[in-house]
């Protein structure tokens, strides 16, 4: 697995270890990463914001129809605070990263729901995410019980099922299962947005820089797919670094070679070539 001995991505290692993941901590130093000069009192004034804005929801109690909460939600953070998304969102890089999120008000859905699920645990909420196919939303009460719905990039707009199924069809054309309504795990929400930045690099070839640190901070959490480290070692190719890249190929291939045999002997090619651009 990759490591990396600077103290950011040693603490960021070290949260997603953690028994109970901070999930704003961990998302706000994705944004460390992004703007390396972003200081330590800037992440700090971050998690006061989330503490602010959730001190101005009403105290419902955990035992309040979960539909109320959803509209306490929407009420603040939706309307009075004007918290959002919008297609042009999805071509920006900062529409991923928590803290121009909370300066913006504007951003993707994992990230606008990061927030309302902050805001909304932070007030006593019993609130969690729904990792949907194409479009991530928030739940409040009970997964398997009584319970509502919520779209942050819609300002906070109360679903029902059918309403999410709809969003899912619509994003991907698949129907949606009753299991994907089931809550995300923090270091699930975390590795899609380091997926969704890999996404937005990834068409944009002047920034593998991007990508590849997308991809190491993904290789730092405890699981990760394992394809990622391919993903590594090409872009180290990618970017002029063979010898490196070369010797993560190899790794990689050294892997996978008991359960695919071709595709390994294919990627010790691809290592050799590497190699050869040293030359």
């Amino acid at each position: 697995m990759y490591d990396d001995t600077t103290g950011r991505r040693r603490r960021f290692a070290e949260e997603a270890r953690e028994e109970r993941p901070d999930l704003a901590l961990l998302c706000l130093l994705i944004g460390a990463e992004a703007e390396a000069g972003l200081r330590e009192d800037e992440l700090d004034a971050a998690q006061i914001e989330l503490d602010r804005l959730a001190g101005l929801l009403p105290a419902l109690g955990r035992g309040a129809d979960p539909r109320r909460w959803a509209e306490a939600l929407a009420a603040l953070l939706g309307e009075r605070h004007g918290f959002r998304g919008s297609p042009a969102d999805y071509r920006r890089l900062d529409s991923s990263l928590l803290h121009e999120v909370l300066r913006r008000r504007r951003g993707l859905p994992i990230l606008l729901s990061v927030i309302w699920m902050e805001v909304a645990r932070r007030a006593g909420a019993p609130v969690y995410g729904v990792a949907l196919p194409g479009h991530f939303v928030v739940g409040f009460g009970d997964p398997w019980g009584r319970h509502a719905l919520a779209d942050p990039f819609d300002g906070g707009r109360v679903l029902t099922e059918d309403d999410a199924r709809l969003l899912v069809a619509g994003a991907t054309g698949s129907p949606l299962e009753p299991a994907l309504f089931s809550p995300a795990e923090p270091l699930e929400i975390v590795l899609r947005v380091l997926n969704n930045i890999r996404a937005w690099a990834a068409a944009r070839p002047e920034r593998s820089d991007v990508q590849l640190w997308a991809v190491e901070l993904s290789l730092l959490l405890p699981t990760h797919p394992a394809r990622l480290r391919y993903e590594r070692a090409e872009l180290l190719v990618e970017r002029g670094e063979f010898a490196r890249g070369a010797r993560e190929l190899e790794e990689y291939a050294e892997v996978i070679a008991p359960v695919e045999p071709a595709a390994a002997e294919s990627v010790r090619h691809q290592a050799l070539a590497a190699r050869a651009m040293l030359n």
